[in-house]
């Protein structure tokens, strides 16, 4: 096997651990380990509950809208779809990864309503799976598009 081609598996399988971790942390936000869940930050309140229900309605509703400006480009990889094209419009003339944004936003949300170590842990292992996401998807955006480095100028998020 050559050089190259390794180099190309080794990205290829640490794109696959990604979405596959990204996943994994998604789901382990519905299951609910007791032990974990009793080791709470702060007694949960109404008001806390409230702001977490809040900030799942908007990251929610920011999340439908990206998948509606995004269309055929869907994808959980950060490898852009082979006849994909750059969405410039829409959400994404303000945010560059309103999708990920929302799914942070959303555990976050899920933190706060419930004010445990269990769920803090859970976002920030999604927010760095993310980062990681970004960064490599980027890569590919710059690689792919032309017009993406005046793009990522001018939305800075």
């Amino acid at each position: 096997m050559s050089k190259f081609i390794f180099k190309k598996f080794l990205k290829d399988f640490f794109e696959i651990i990604l979405v596959i971790f990204q996943f994994l942390i998604i789901c382990l936000h519905f299951i609910k380990f007791e032990f974990f869940h009793k080791i709470e930050i702060m007694q949960v309140n109404s008001k806390s509950s409230f702001l977490g229900f809040i900030i799942i309605i908007i990251a929610s509703i920011i999340m439908l809208i990206a998948i509606k400006d995004l269309g055929s480009n869907l994808s959980p990889f950060p490898r852009p779809i082979t006849n994909g094209k750059l969405i410039t419009s829409g959400i994404y003339r303000f945010i560059r990864h309103p999708m990920y944004y929302s799914l942070i936003l959303i555990s976050f949300g899920v933190f706060i309503i419930n004010l445990s170590f269990y769920y803090l842990f859970l976002t920030i292992s999604l927010t760095l799976v993310i980062k990681f996401k970004i960064i490599l998807e980027e890569q590919y955006l710059n690689n792919k598009f032309r017009n993406y480095f005046f793009y990522k100028d001018k939305v800075k998020y």
